[in-house]
């Protein structure tokens, strides 16, 4: 994609707050420091960019990389009403081969193990097409996983072929950098209101993004095909962080991690390069969030949803 560079400067770095919410990354910039880089979205590549940040100064990170869902070269038609699917197909997410994946994968986790502090955590979140080499690259590289977290969609995507199950979940992986990690920020009470049941299960049952909170091009098609429910984050926020943290986001896509941290008095640093996802970025920021802290849905409706009995 062409970077018009005048129109990024004007209309991104000084058009959301006082100091600008957006920066560029360029190849004379030779390593940023902390503050530099507080509450902003960089746009740039994850990998240079991530290397010249500072050594251990974030306390979570939350990344959703890409999910090379392999789709084929062409357009999927519901078999019944002879529809098009409108599914994952982005440029960021085909690779040549799962070893290219892979060494994608392992070169930004090695930048972001770097940057945490000896006590942060970090969540990575995909499906099961690639989870499961996520988390065996994480272990390679001695991340101690803490627990796996099974995100269970209200309203999934339905399957219209009906030659396999609905993929209706995705997989979180929690983690901490190495074994030895303590006091790592676990806030139990309010893992318990997310979760099933009443002992903060690992199960969290919320919609994907739709409606209002969506975000929409010029065209008014949606901006980013995997943009994360604002639910999501709260709930990640909340359970691994405390007021004042700092989360970076190394794959930010449509800005949620920052966007739900600022309102919930976190810090963050976000990392983009996409310079249309940017833009969604910038005028998202020029409203203002306003989310309640208290646990939604209540473990009645969770419960109800789930089929058991028991809810509060």
């Amino acid at each position: 994609m062409k970077t018009q560079e005048g129109l990024f400067t004007s209309n991104l770095l000084g058009g959301n707050t006082e100091n600008g919410l957006a920066i560029k990354d360029t190849p004379e910039i030779k390593a940023y420091s902390s503050q530099e880089i507080l509450n902003k979205v960089i746009l740039g590549d994850a990998l240079k960019v991530l290397r010249k940040l500072p050594e251990e100064f974030v306390d979570m990170i939350f990344m959703d990389p890409p999910y090379f869902l392999q789709l084929p070269n062409k357009k999927l038609k519901r078999w019944t009403v002879k529809t098009e699917v409108d599914a994952v197909n982005d440029d960021w997410d085909k690779f040549a081969s799962f070893e290219e994946y892979d060494n994608f994968i392992k070169n930004i986790l090695t930048e972001l193990k770097r940057v945490m502090k000896p006590n942060a955590t970090i969540w990575v979140i995909a499906t099961y097409h690639s989870i499961f080499r996520i988390g065996k690259i994480m272990q390679d590289l001695g991340f101690w996983i803490l627990n796996d977290v099974h995100w269970v969609k209200t309203n999934p995507m339905p399957n219209w072929l009906g030659v396999r199950f609905t993929n209706a979940t995705e997989t979180l992986i929690w983690a901490v950098k190495d074994k030895k990690a303590k006091k790592y920020t676990f806030n139990k009470d309010l893992a318990k209101e997310f979760g099933i049941g009443k002992v903060g299960a690992n199960v969290w049952v919320l919609p994907i993004c739709s409606g209002k909170e969506r975000l929409k091009d010029e065209n008014g098609k949606r901006l980013h095909s995997t943009q994360k429910p604002i639910e999501l984050l709260k709930r990640v926020i909340l359970t691994s962080t405390k007021k004042g943290d700092l989360i970076l986001d190394p794959v930010a896509g449509t800005g949620t991690t920052g966007y739900v941290a600022k309102t919930l008095k976190r810090d963050f640093v976000m990392i983009e390069v996409n310079e249309n996802y940017i833009k969604g970025i910038v005028e998202r920021f020029r409203k203002p969030l306003k989310i309640a802290e208290e646990p939604f849905p209540r473990s009645t409706k969770v419960n109800n949803y789930l089929g058991l009995e028991g809810g509060e």
